[in-house]
C-alpha cells in the first residue's frame, strides 16, 4: 500500500502511475503553438453581461473584443461601415476578436415594425449573453489583424458546439450565483470559449488561409513554432522545410496555402510583432532590438518598421508609452 503523503499537496511516490497518466503542463508545452500565439496576442476575458433589452433596440460595441451567445430570438449584427448584415438566432455563437465596432439589433421586432405589425404580435424579445475581452494591441499584432472581423458558429454544428454549451452553463451559473472568485472564473471561461471558437472555425471548410490554420496543420505547424520561438534566427525556406520534413517546393506551396502568405513574409510579420513588444515592455536600445529580431542593421529594421507602422521605432515607443501613461 502506498504511504499517505504528509501534506495533501504532495503526490504519492508512484512512478508506475506517473508513467501511465496523461498530463498537460501549461508551462512546458513545447509544441503547443496555438497557446504560444494566444499568449503573445495578450487577449484575455474581461466580463459577461446578459442582455434582454426592450422590444426595439440597437446596441453598439466598439474597441473591445466581443462574444455574443444567442439564447432566444433573432438578432441582426452589422459591422460599422460595412453594408453586409448577419442574421443570428438561438444557439448561434458570434466572436469579434479584433474589437471591430458593431451594432446588435432585434431582427424580429424591427421587421414587425417595418411591415406594420403590432408589437404585441411579435414573439418574445431576444436574449443573449455578451462577453468582452481586453485586447493587448490589435494594431501591433498581425495575429489579431489577420483574423476575420466576425466569426460565427451556427447552432446546428453539433459536436463543435458541445464544449461551448458547457462553458455557457458555467457562465450562467457564475452570473446567477456569484461568490468569491467569480470574477476570475468568468475571465477564464471567456478565455476558454475564445480558444474553442477559434479551433472550431479553423477546422471548418469555410475558414480562409490563416496563421491559425497553419498552427493546426501538423505538416506546417513545426515551422510556425520554430519561427515564433526564434524570430531572430536567420531562417531560410530550406531550413524551415526541414523542420517539417518536406521538400522546399512542397513546404513553400503548403505554407502559402494554409497561412495565406509566403514563409518570408510571415517571418517579417513575426519579427515586427516581437519588436513592438520589446519596444513597449523594455528600455532596450533600438539597435539591440533590431539585432534581437533578426535585422543586421538598425537602418534596415527602421525601414521595415516604418513601412508597417508609418513611424520610426523610437517614435512608436514614445507615442505608445504616452498613450498608456
Amino acid at each position: 500500500m502506498t504511504d499517505s503523503p504528509e501534506y495533501l499537496a504532495d503526490r504519492p511516490a508512484t512512478p508506475e502511475l506517473e508513467e501511465a497518466a496523461l498530463g498537460l503542463d501549461a508551462g512546458s508545452q513545447s509544441h503547443d503553438l496555438l497557446s504560444e500565439l494566444l499568449r503573445s496576442v495578450r487577449l484575455s476575458g474581461e466580463r459577461i453581461v446578459a442582455y434582454a433589452p426592450p422590444r426595439t433596440f440597437s446596441i453598439g460595441f466598439a474597441d473591445v473584443g466581443s462574444l455574443h451567445i444567442v439564447e432566444e430570438g433573432e438578432l441582426v449584427l452589422q459591422i460599422d461601415g460595412n453594408p453586409h448584415i448577419e442574421h443570428v438566432s438561438r444557439g448561434d455563437v458570434v466572436l469579434l476578436p479584433r474589437g471591430d465596432p458593431h451594432h446588435i439589433s432585434d431582427a424580429v421586432r424591427v421587421a414587425a415594425r417595418a411591415i406594420g405589425h403590432a408589437e404585441n404580435d411579435a414573439p418574445e424579445p431576444a436574449r443573449w449573453l455578451c462577453g468582452t475581452f481586453t485586447i493587448g494591441d490589435p494594431q501591433a499584432s498581425h495575429l489579431l489583424a489577420s483574423l476575420p472581423a466576425v466569426i460565427i458558429l451556427r447552432g446546428d454544428r453539433g459536436p463543435a458546439l458541445e464544449g461551448l454549451e458547457v462553458a455557457r452553463r458555467m457562465l450562467v451559473f457564475e452570473m446567477q450565483s456569484p461568490s468569491q472568485g467569480s470574477a476570475v472564473m468568468v475571465a477564464r471561461i471567456l478565455d476558454l470559449i475564445f480558444i474553442q471558437i477559434l479551433r472550431a472555425w479553423a477546422a471548418g471548410a469555410d475558414a480562409e488561409p490563416n496563421w491559425l490554420a497553419g498552427a493546426l496543420d501538423p505538416q506546417i505547424g513545426p515551422a510556425l513554432s520554430a519561427i515564433h520561438r526564434g524570430p531572430g534566427h536567420d531562417w531560410t525556406v530550406e531550413e524551415l522545410a526541414r523542420t517539417c520534413n518536406l521538400s522546399r517546393s512542397a513546404f513553400a506551396a503548403r505554407f502559402a496555402a494554409r497561412v495565406g502568405k509566403p514563409p518570408a513574409t510571415y517571418l517579417v510579420h513575426v519579427r515586427l510583432d516581437t519588436a513592438t513588444e520589446l519596444l513597449r515592455a523594455t528600455s532596450l536600445p533600438v539597435s539591440l532590438i533590431a539585432k534581437n529580431v533578426g535585422y543586421t542593421s538598425e537602418a534596415a529594421f527602421s525601414r521595415a518598421f516604418k513601412n508597417r507602422y508609418a513611424t520610426p521605432p523610437a517614435h512608436w515607443r514614445r507615442d505608445t508609452r504616452a498613450k498608456h501613461s
